[in-house]
Parts: structure tokens; C-alpha cells; sequence
């Protein structure tokens, strides 16, 4: 089996296993940490691929969930993260006797957009996947920016992201490209009906990789799935939000753990 980082901590007594996105790594989690920590039983995850896991290569969504099932607590509140909530959804799909909760954090189960459904217009994805053979550095620090557009502490939480991705060694640019290619391909609003656990979803207002109409489209198809878009909020709500953040997940692990 492929080396996986995988560190817990924190006092609590729920298992709150944390997925993070593209091309980062678990110390993207680092300012809520504290936060989160008198709560739960934290476990910090590097994808498959990146960060301390990287020697596991490009892999598929399945291969990516496959290589994070050993290690999950039974019982556990998956909380993903952009790629990382397309992980965390496809595990509660494939687990759910494991699985106590799923909180997708600006994820779609489809970021590609298309005329019915919002999301990234697919010249972008091809785009960013050119530049990255082109441009490596430069094409992960643009999509980061992207990720903090528009909101009041954008500039600081770009600068964050950045030093998040350079605290561990850059993941292979055919990581990087698998990953974009399950952004790109990955569709799984065929399957959320098959859900059965509790599904928290957050959103930024101001996401320009999720838009916020997703919010409404799946409220319509996901009745029973709250779902929060964070005013003043883009991609890492987080990074620029951790108090109302952490207050969500709390509530909602609250609700639904004990």
C-alpha cells in the first residue's frame, strides 16, 4: 500500500477526518485547528498524491477513495474540501456504514459547467491543465488567487494558500493534472440520491469556481441536505471565515453525533 499521511489529534470524542483540494495539502487546515481541536478528534489527511503522500502518483476519483478506506475511523464525519468534498462524497457513497456524516466545503458534485448546471466553463480547466506543463509555478499560484476573489481578506488568504502549497514539496505535474482531469470529468449527480447519511453542504457567496446557484439546484434535489452559503465568502470560507466556519460544523456534528 501507498504511504498516506494521515495525523490525528484534538481531544473530542467524533472523528472529523478533514480532505483538502487541488493541489494543496493538510496544512491548509492549520487556522482552525484550535479551533476545531477542544471538539473533535481530528485527522489531517495529504491526499493521495500530494504533500507527504505524493509517492502515490496520478490516480482516479474510485483510486483515490480506495487508498483513504483502511485508514477511516469507523464512524467518522468526513468533511472535503473542493476535490476533496468529490472524495469525501464518493466514500460516504461506497461506505456509508462507516461514514457518520459528509460536509462538502465549496464542492460540487460536477464542477464542469454546462447550459443546465453552473460551474467552471471547461476552456478554463483545459486551459489552467495547458499552462501546467508550460508554467507549472505560476498556473498553481493563479487558480489559488482565484480561490480568495472578491472577498475583503482576499490578498492575505491568497497569500496563506500560497504558503500552504510551498510548506511541503509541489505535488508531480501529473498529480496536478490528474486532479484537474477529475475536476473536468467527474459527475456525480447521478449518485446523491443513493446518499444516506447526513449532508451538510457550505458555500462562499462570492465562489467563482462553485457558484453559489448550486446551493439552490441541489437544495431542490437534496431536500433533506442543509445547506449554508456564507455571505463575503469565495472558495476557502475557512481560511477567511474560521469562527462562523467552525461554528457550522460544530452545530451540525451537534445535530447529528451526540
Amino acid at each position: 500500500m501507498t504511504s498516506l499521511y494521515w495525523h490525528t489529534c484534538g481531544e473530542g470524542n467524533v472523528d472529523l477526518v478533514l480532505l483538502h483540494g487541488w493541489g494543496l495539502n493538510a496544512e491548509v487546515w492549520q487556522s482552525i485547528v484550535p479551533r476545531l481541536s477542544p471538539h473533535f478528534r481530528l485527522h489531517l489527511v495529504d491526499l493521495p498524491g500530494y504533500g507527504r503522500s505524493r509517492r502515490a502518483g496520478a490516480l482516479s476519483l474510485e483510486e483515490m477513495a480506495q487508498q483513504l478506506l483502511p485508514h477511516l475511523p469507523a464512524r467518522a464525519l468526513l468533511l472535503g474540501w473542493s476535490l476533496g468534498g468529490l472524495v469525501a462524497t464518493e466514500l460516504a457513497l461506497r461506505v456509508p456504514q462507516q461514514v457518520a456524516g459528509l460536509i462538502s466545503v465549496a464542492s460540487s458534485p460536477c464542477f464542469t459547467a454546462s447550459e443546465s448546471w453552473p460551474g467552471i466553463k471547461p476552456e478554463t480547466l483545459e486551459t489552467f491543465r495547458a499552462q501546467l506543463n508550460s508554467d507549472f509555478q505560476r498556473t498553481v499560484e493563479r487558480f489559488l488567487a482565484l480561490q480568495t476573489l472578491g472577498t475583503d481578506s482576499a490578498r492575505q488568504d491568497a497569500r496563506r494558500l500560497k504558503e500552504v502549497v510551498l510548506a511541503q514539496p509541489m505535488p508531480p505535474v501529473e498529480v496536478l493534472d490528474g486532479g484537474l482531469a477529475i475536476l473536468r470529468e467527474v459527475d456525480l449527480r447521478p449518485r446523491l440520491s443513493q446518499l444516506s447519511v447526513p449532508f451538510l453542504r457550505l458555500y462562499g457567496a462570492l465562489d467563482g469556481l462553485v457558484p453559489r446557484r448550486i446551493a439552490a439546484q441541489l437544495d431542490a434535489a437534496l431536500p433533506a441536505s442543509p445547506s449554508v452559503v456564507m455571505e463575503k465568502a469565495a472558495h476557502a470560507p475557512f481560511i477567511s471565515h474560521p469562527d462562523a466556519f467552525c461554528q457550522h460544523i460544530l452545530d451540525f456534528s451537534r445535530e447529528f453525533c451526540g
